[in-house]
């Protein structure tokens, strides 16, 4: 296991350098970061150099990304067009991103699996044909309407959520724009989780484990559940980055100041530091999740073995 983690690390640095390095040309190579500080006014030319010059955009662009990535290790992510640190964007928008993703995630998991269980379960009866069609009318609505709406009528109408604040936002504020983010993830898990139950029940070793009499729960639990969730957790483990860099919808209809509403400024604004450091934690965190996805293999499939 251990050598398998090694090389597995080892193999997320060429991934990390190639995605980083392309990012950074799409959004470097693609624009002009001094006309976009300035906005509609035309810089002056002695001024426009000055600024080329201390941040080293006349240089070439492999030996910006040099550069970039070498502030990465010292902690330094660049400064946004306003003087701020781009590290000290980070530190006030990722914990709150990062609360709302993991009320999303806890939604998504209890909610999915469980509605999938209920559905495998009672394949072809009126449980099973409710659940698909609710997720299919959940994903059928896109979650700019369904984030509106219970916006409207949950937290204005009957004031039973509190509307989140800009910043520093607390879990119970949380729990309305969790439902939303993970409205349409949520509707997949349930539809995966139903198809494996579904596939796996009629297994031989499901049938075996009720032939020698274990009780239906213990069937369930550890020998069905066990091997139908692996499809389940390769879509969740996924689903984590996809959630911290899709919030952008949902961070701006509730007006919370994380991943999402920091790079929909950075885009609108070209403002080319933010981005790129913003995007660069998020792969990381796509690479993490799919280490930990390939870990858990192991975990819920005995015979599953990592050399």
């Amino acid at each position: 296991m251990g050598r398998y983690v090694i090389r597995r690390l080892l193999q997320m640095v060429p991934v990390f350098i190639g995605t980083t390095f392309l990012i950074f040309v799409m959004v470097y190579a693609l624009g002009d970061p001094v006309a976009a500080m300035f906005g509609d006014r035309t810089p002056d030319p002695a001024t426009a150099a000055q600024i080329r010059e201390s941040l080293h955009l006349d240089d070439p662009l492999w030996s910006q990304y040099l550069q970039y990535m070498a502030g990465i290790f010292r902690g330094d992510f660049g400064t946004a067009f306003n003087g701020t640190p781009v590290a000290e964007l980070m530190g006030s928008a990722f914990p709150n991103t990062i609360k709302l993703t993991l009320v999303a995630f806890a939604i998504e998991v209890v909610v999915g699996v469980g509605l999938g269980i209920v559905a495998g379960m009672r394949r072809g009866r009126l449980a099973d044909t409710g659940v698909l069609v609710f997720t299919l009318l959940v994903i059928s609505i896109p979650t700019f309407v369904t984030g509106y709406l219970l916006q409207y009528f949950i937290g204005v109408k009957l004031a039973w959520a509190a509307p989140a604040v800009s910043s520093d936002v607390a879990f119970g504020e949380l729990l309305l724009p969790g439902i939303v983010l993970a409205g349409v993830s949520l509707a997949y898990v349930a539809r995966l989780t139903r198809t494996s139950i579904a596939e796996n029940i009629r297994s031989d070793y499901v049938r075996t484990a009720t032939a020698k009499g274990l009780p239906r729960r213990r069937v369930v639990g550890v020998h069905l559940l066990r091997n139908s969730l692996i499809p389940v957790i390769t879509f969740l483990g996924t689903d984590i980055g996809a959630l911290m860099g899709g919030a952008i919808v949902t961070e701006r209809i509730f007006n919370i100041q994380g991943v999402g509403y920091q790079l929909y400024q950075g885009i609108l604004r070209q403002n080319a530091p933010t981005v790129v450091g913003f995007v660069t934690i998020l792969v990381v965190v796509f690479l993490a999740a799919n280490l930990i996805v390939d870990l858990l293999y192991a975990v819920l499939d005995p015979r599953i073995r990592y050399a």
